[in-house]
Parts: C-alpha cells; structure tokens; sequence
C-alpha cells in the first residue's frame, strides 16, 4: 500500500479548531501532529485503500474516504481519543444501523470508527426546509429508544451543568442572554419532565442526516446524551440560522419554528424555547471564544429572539 503520509493531512477546519480553541490543550496538538501517522496505521490494519480526505471536515475529527478489500466503501473517522469516539461508537452500535449510520469496525478508545459511506455531499439541507424538517423531526424521533443497561452516556442535567459553568468567565462582555439561559437551564434541569429518559443524538440538525444506499436518510456524528427529547429538538430550532435571521419577523418566524417542532414532535414548549435558548447561547459564547465571532454573534442574537 502506498505511503499516504504526505498527502492525507488533516483539513484546515480541524488544525483551526484545535488550535485556537480554548477546550483543547497539548495533547490535542500532539494528536494533530500524529495524525497522518495514525490514519496509516489504521489503513494498514483494516486493509483499506484510501481515496481522499472529505473537506471541510468535522472541528475535531478527520473522516477519510476508503475502500475496504473487498471494494466495498466506507469512511475511516479518527476523532481525538477524549471518549466522545467511545460514547459515538455505544450509540451507533446500540442503534444498529436503524436510522444511523452503520459501524463496519472500531476502535474506540484510540478514536477510531469505520462507518459505513453514505453520500456526504447530500443532507436534509438540500431539501426545501419544510420537507427538511419534516424529514428530520421523523428520523429524530425514531432515535429516541432506551439506553443500554450499563451505558456510558452524560445526562442532560449533568452535561448541561458542565456547559454552563464558567460560560460567564468566557464573555467577553456583558451579553444579556447569558442570565436567562443561565436561569433556564437550572429550572429546566430541576423540573420534573414527566417522561422516561432516552437515547438521545445530542447534536442533531438537518445537516446531521446524510443520503444513503440501504434507506434514504441516516444520521451521523451523535454526541449522545441520556434525557429528555426536548434537549435533541433544540438545535433544529436554529437550523439554517443566516436564512431565518435575515427573514422580515425573525423573532416570529423562530417562535412558530419552536411550536411546530414541539407540537410534532409531541414535546413541551416552553422546555423547547428553554432549552433551545440555552443551547444558542453556549454555542455562541463558545464561537466568540474562539474567534469566530459573526457565526458566534448570529447564534447570540438568534438566541435573544426566542
């Protein structure tokens, strides 16, 4: 097999991100510096015949395009070995290629996922938004079953607290949303929901469901979290966010988005609007952190329209 050291190297998005963000440290960097070595490694073991890189690429993983030996397609996926691949590989694997994508091979601890190809080029978002969402709330909700006995996954209660501590210490100044979401999310995690836990995807949007072969729409790269559905629904909320923002009515339009998911998908509301602030808001102090302030202000304002 030809040596592919030279000519797979991470993508600009992934060297970016891991080297401005202020999550990740010295042993992310000297992951990225391995890297090409270690998708050699990975090709030798499992006999795949690399083809290319996919661009832009994930902000802290690398998908590569291979063959395996008997031609079949796959995508080999290095992720930093934080035990975020650990807890895709347990979800992907307790769902079983129903609606998710299918795991081929693994190796989890060291970050390493053989999936299935699906056509990366072809999300919900190249549907029309209403048939998008209306595609996206179906394969979410079909998601949502009961953990495994003994599973490795965060709840909500916890990994939100996770977010929100120390999110004041990374404003830059004084962003008024910062507080409500802060409030909501300590009433959101102490309420009551009344419904059982379940399996949920943890970053699902439109983009997070890819063509495939075996069944129309599948979904990738879960950062799966135990609780309530409500939490998943959050992100489709601020689906195609420049589009709705630079919509005449943004605030109405993002308030209607809000019932029409939590009517269809048979969740609470307010808990909806709650959760869906809170998550904008984390996302866009994060992005501001990390220097990526208009993507960071857009999910600010988006979140002070809800």
């Amino acid at each position: 097999m030809a040596n592919v050291h030279d000519r797979l190297e991470p993508p600009e998005r992934l060297v970016r991100t891991l080297s401005s963000g202020p999550a990740y440290g010295e042993a992310a960097q000297q992951w990225l510096a391995r890297l090409p070595i270690t998708v050699q490694e990975y090709l030798e073991r499992w006999e795949l015949t690399p083809e290319r890189v996919r661009t832009p690429g994930g902000r802290t993983s690398l998908v590569v395009l291979v063959r395996r030996s008997d031609g079949t397609p796959a995508a080999l996926k290095l992720g930093l070995p934080d035990g975020t691949p650990v807890r895709e590989h347990a979800a992907l694997v307790h769902w079983d290629g129903r609606h998710a994508v299918q795991v081929l091979d693994a190796d989890p601890a060291a970050g390493a996922l053989l999936l299935e190809r699906l056509h990366g080029e072809v999300s919900l978002r190249s549907l029309a938004e209403p048939k998008a969402q209306l595609e996206a709330a179906a394969t979410l909700q079909r998601l949502w079953v009961p953990p495994p006995a003994d599973h490795p996954f965060p709840g909500v209660a916890e990994h939100s607290a996770a977010l929100a501590g120390g999110l004041r210490e990374l404003c830059e100044e004084p962003w008024a949303v910062v507080d409500e979401a802060l409030e909501l999310r300590e009433a959101l995690a102490a309420g009551d929901t009344g419904e059982e836990p379940v399996l949920l995807h943890g970053e699902f949007e439109q983009g997070s469901v890819l063509a495939g072969e075996r069944a129309p729409w599948l979904a990738i790269a879960p950062r799966p979290l135990v609780g309530e559905r409500a939490y998943d629904v959050a992100w489709l909320v601020r689906d195609r966010l420049d589009t709705l923002l630079a919509s005449p009515g943004a605030a109405a339009i993002a308030r209607r988005r809000v019932a029409k998911l939590a009517d269809s998908l048979d969740v609470d509301r307010e808990r909806l609007r709650g959760w869906a602030l809170f998550r904008a808001t984390v996302a866009g102090i994060h992005e501001v952190a990390a220097g990526r302030r208009r993507q960071g202000e857009l999910l600010l304002e988006f979140a002070g329209l809800l």
